[in-house]
């Protein structure tokens, strides 16, 4: 079989599903992935589609290297118009789902239209059933693994599926697989539930296509592999995952406490995933990822005592914990472990929950207005109930569970000041006071405050020799400079896009190597589709997603004037290392320089010559290409 698999395209409203290769022409132009989405969407959404609405397009694509023999090529990408942001909505996931997929022959499934009562989709490998699902609807993600496992009597199986969250309209509803791996941002599973799409199922195959290297290969993929486990973190992010860093964050002073109050948490320790270390009964990972950073959990007492758990990643760790005050590490898994089984995004929902409890500090928000709910900062049972509530749509929970830029409108009395979102994405848990890198990833991400999104960890791995040498710049590595930002920024937003794009996981790459100059995966991308690929056609091709995602989102609605932090980050008495707290004193100086170095006008948008040069049409002509 080729090394590029099918595209699927499935109609919910007819039933019809259709297959066709994979272009091979746009394998240089946007890879795969992501950058496949993405050029997809823009191509053929409609500007004016509702997102919730059965002309929305659901994408799902696997990486080039997506189920190789490349190290942690695990990951599927998921695009729709959001309905939480209505601009570019994004998401990306591991597991094994993927690499399944693409062992099917498929490297695509577009998803049209909304099937007139709740299915699932059956896939073994060229055959394609649209299943009845209506037993299954209302189901947890875990009941709903649970309940296909034993009705297709298989343990081979690859399920992705949404929660009564996405079902019930959640404008954050995720996308669940493996249990605990989730396509978490933007509100793909409620996209998903609006098509009365409930889960896709992929058989086990007997013999999986391998995908293995010709010539070097072997010794490209042992280099890669060496240079994940001699990192510096390896060893650390293997036993802890990413949980373990939330003392790391809090001695930073980068760790968005009480609706980002503060950037410091005092019990900090307390909530460090390096404290369930004695709890793992099992430590497992993707496909083929020598880091394995995921780990089932068991407690001995407590709520959790006898019952399955999943150790949290490091967003939700700290959108659940210091972020609403929680200073429990049990009640904190617990309330993770909720939200993957009802199918919200827990970064969303720790975020509106902070921002409730903020509210409710401040007097703007009242026990009549909570339902009786005490939402002072650390109530583990309130934030259950609002949890639970942002599932079912109810009472406060359900305000919530509309994102904190709607609540905020709704709920008015000056609480839009407290909303911290950008472009209607709730913020990632960095503080973004003293990272001015990435406050101004947050400002320009495409799909909102969302540090994956960006993913600039050599603002604090880098060592300013690197930074001279990348950006010109001593102060790209000065956390509170705003100096060498741009640049940085734009290198690591390009990056991200690739690997996104190519299907390999960020952490190894970014977190544990942190190289940001793709050499390595060149040359995996090469050897494993025995074509020659240069470090300059990876970067243009991340360029040129770039710009196609800018393109969508002004499309969209969106302007320059999203393009920044919320104004609760401009009212304090310090910031990047001067005074006066004034966007334009610093937030205003970056993101300009950010436009010139991507070549955008002054008002963000990509120039004729800038698209001229990347070879993409203008939107006039793109529909007839």
């Amino acid at each position: 079989m080729e090394f590029l698999g099918q595209v699927v395209d499935i109609d919910l409203n007819t039933g019809s599903v259709k297959f066709s290769a994979f272009p091979d022409e746009l394998t240089l132009r946007y890879l795969g992935g992501r950058g496949f989405n993405v050029q997809y969407l823009y191509q053929h959404l409609p500007a004016d589609a509702d997102p919730l609405s059965p002309e929305n397009l659901l994408l799902l694509s696997c990486g080039l290297l997506t189920g190789t023999a490349a190290p942690s090529s695990a990951r599927l990408h998921i695009n729709a118009r959001s309905p939480l942001t209505g601009l570019l909505g994004s998401s990306n996931v591991g597991g094994g789902f993927g690499a399944q997929l693409r062992s099917c022959g498929i490297q695509s499934i577009i998803i049209r239209g909304m099937a007139p009562e709740p299915v699932y989709l059956w896939i073994d490998r060229d055959h394609i059933d649209i299943r009845n699902a209506k037993s299954l609807w209302g189901l947890d993600t875990w009941q709903t693994h649970e309940q296909l496992t034993k009705k297709l009597d298989s343990r081979k199986l690859k399920i992705l599926t949404i929660g009564p969250g996405g079902e019930n309209g959640t404008l954050f509803g995720c996308i669940m697989t493996d249990l605990d791996h989730a396509a978490g941002r933007t509100g793909m599973g409620t996209v998903m539930g609006s098509k009365n799409l409930k889960a896709i199922v992929i058989k086990g195959q007997k013999s999986a296509i391998p995908f293995r290297p010709a010539g070097n290969g072997h010794e490209a993929i042992k280099r890669y592999i060496w240079q994940i486990k001699n990192s510096r973190h390896y060893k650390t992010f293997r036993r802890h995952g990413g949980a373990g860093y939330v003392k790391w964050a809090d001695d930073l002073g980068i760790l968005g406490t009480r609706n980002f109050r503060t950037n410091t948490f005092e019990d900090a320790e307390r909530v460090d995933g390096k404290n369930l270390t004695g709890n793992i009964i099992r430590s497992r990972g993707c496909y083929r990822c020598p880091v394995q950073c995921k780990a089932e959990l068991k407690f001995d007492h407590g709520r959790l005592s006898g019952k399955k758990s999943f150790r949290p990643e490091f967003e939700p760790m700290l959108a659940l914990g210091p972020k609403c005050g929680l200073n429990d590490l049990e009640t904190l898994v617990y309330l993770d472990n909720l939200c993957s089984r009802l199918g919200i995004d827990s970064i969303s929902a720790g975020n509106a929950i902070a921002f409730a409890m903020d509210l409710f500090d401040r007097k703007i928000l009242n026990l009549d207005d909570t339902g009786g709910l005490d939402l002072s900062w650390g109530q583990g049972k309130s934030m259950e109930i609002l949890i639970k509530q942002m599932a079912s749509r109810e009472g406060l929970g359900g305000i919530l569970g509309g994102g904190i830029r709607q609540a905020a409108r709704t709920i008015g009395r000056g609480a839009e000041r407290y909303a911290a979102h950008v472009k209607g994405l709730e913020m990632s848990g960095y503080h973004p006071d003293n990272m001015m890198g990435t406050a101004l990833g947050y400002s320009v991400a495409s799909r909102g405050a969302d540090f994956n999104d960006v993913y600039s960890a050599m603002e604090h791995k880098w060592l300013p020799d690197e930074q001279i040498e990348e950006f010109g710049q001593p102060k790209a590595s000065d956390l509170k400079s705003i100096h060498g930002k741009a640049e940085l920024v734009r290198r690591a937003m390009i990056v991200s896009m690739v690997l996104d794009s190519i299907g390999l996981c960020k952490v190894p790459v970014l977190s544990l190597i942190s190289a940001y100059d793709l050499i390595a995966e060149t040359e995996l991308t090469s050897v494993l589709m025995e074509r020659p690929l240069t470090v300059t056609d990876l970067f243009a091709a991340g360029e040129r997603i770039a710009n196609i995602e800018r393109l969508f989102n002004l499309r969209c609605g969106a302007s320059s004037a999203d393009d920044r932090l919320p104004d609760m980050f401009f009212e304090k008495e310090y910031n990047a290392g001067q005074e006066p707290s004034k966007p334009s004193e610093w937030m205003e100086p970056m993101k300009k320089e950010f436009y010139s170095v991507m070549g955008w006008d002054e008002q963000g948008r990509p120039t004729e010559a800038k698209l001229a040069e990347l070879g993409i049409l203008p939107e006039r002509d793109i529909r007839d290409a």
